[in-house]
């Protein structure tokens, strides 16, 4: 069998498989009906300092080849994480890394302090698609300035592996992972969500309650394979790529595009077994390929 273990900085994983936040809450959910185990490591949903209610219903939506969703990042805040959630997961044998998010800064920060007093919780990923709420509800993750600003507060107050989900609703990603790159990101990840919308023609409304949602699932991973493709040539910390993926062949593109990990998402809700089969297909692929070792294809496309 291939090696699959990877590294992203100081975090070694024993393959390159990982969940994506908010589609497989934090883990525990799926152990009846996979190994998770197995899995390089799962990032649980979103977590922010305070607790957050969440978006009206509806918030999803199934759309042509993925869905919409707008959630809207509930949850019981980083203490409840902390006293409830932890002592359950953190025994696990595969690593745990909990997605952060915020509406400042310094509540990113914050959070992520929290974060890094668990000792069995060795990276954290910042999802920079939130709205900015000292800058009229603009995304952090649309400039280079409000991007490099949450990366440079939670660097200050967190030592572990810092990643970072890029949002693809900008003008140019490689600048924004350069500008988190600058700042002491550790690693990036992408893509978050589009900005889509799908209307009820019937009712004349949109499908969603707050009218926009992200989109999600195979209808976007050309997009996604192009914009990791940009950033792992622009970047020299490793690149972490998810958007539509749903089989090992889907994987492979990624990895052949500059990924050193996958992320798997919308999929989970198709097929609550998918990420392991990914991985064991993964390892067939390579071992009809004569590689020896999952390295062998990270940046391989021909271009």
């Amino acid at each position: 069998m291939a090696a699959l273990n990877v590294k992203i900085h100081n975090l070694e994983l024993k393959n390159p498989v990982l969940t994506a936040s908010g589609t497989f809450g934090y883990g525990l959910e799926y152990a009846d009906l996979m190994p998770i185990e197995e899995l390089g490591g799962i990032i649980v949903k979103g977590t922010t300092l305070a607790p957050r209610q969440g978006n009206d219903y509806p918030r999803m939506a199934e759309v042509a080849s993925g869905m919409l969703n707008c959630v809207g990042l509930q949850n019981k805040g980083v203490d409840y994480f902390c006293s409830h959630i932890y002592p359950q997961i953190k025994d696990l044998n595969t690593r745990m890394i909990v997605n952060v998010s915020g509406s400042s800064p310094e509540d990113y920060a914050a959070c992520a302090a929290r974060i890094d007093e668990l000792p069995n919780i060795p990276a954290i990923e910042l999802n920079i698609s939130c709205p900015n709420v000292k800058d009229g509800g603009m995304a952090f993750g649309v400039t280079c300035q409000g991007a490099a600003s949450v990366v440079k507060a939670v660097r200050e107050r967190y030592s572990k592996t810092l990643i970072v989900k890029l949002s693809p609703n900008v003008t140019s990603i490689a600048d924004i992972a350069r500008a988190c790159e600058a700042e002491g990101a550790d690693s990036v990840s992408l893509i978050n969500t589009l900005m889509g919308m799908s209307i009820d023609i019937e009712r004349r409304c949109s499908r969603l309650s707050i009218g926009t949602g992200g989109l999600s699932g195979p209808a976007v991973k050309p997009v996604a394979v192009r914009m990791v493709w940009q950033v792992a040539r622009a970047v020299k910390i490793p690149v972490i790529g998810l958007g539509g993926i749903s089989s090992a062949e889907d994987a492979i593109e990624f990895f052949m595009a500059g990924a050193t990990a996958i992320e798997i998402g919308t999929a989970n809700f198709v097929d609550p077994a998918i990420s392991y089969k990914v991985k064991l297909g993964i390892n067939d692929w390579l071992d009809r390929h004569g590689c020896n070792s999952i390295h062998e294809i990270i940046g391989a496309v021909n271009s």
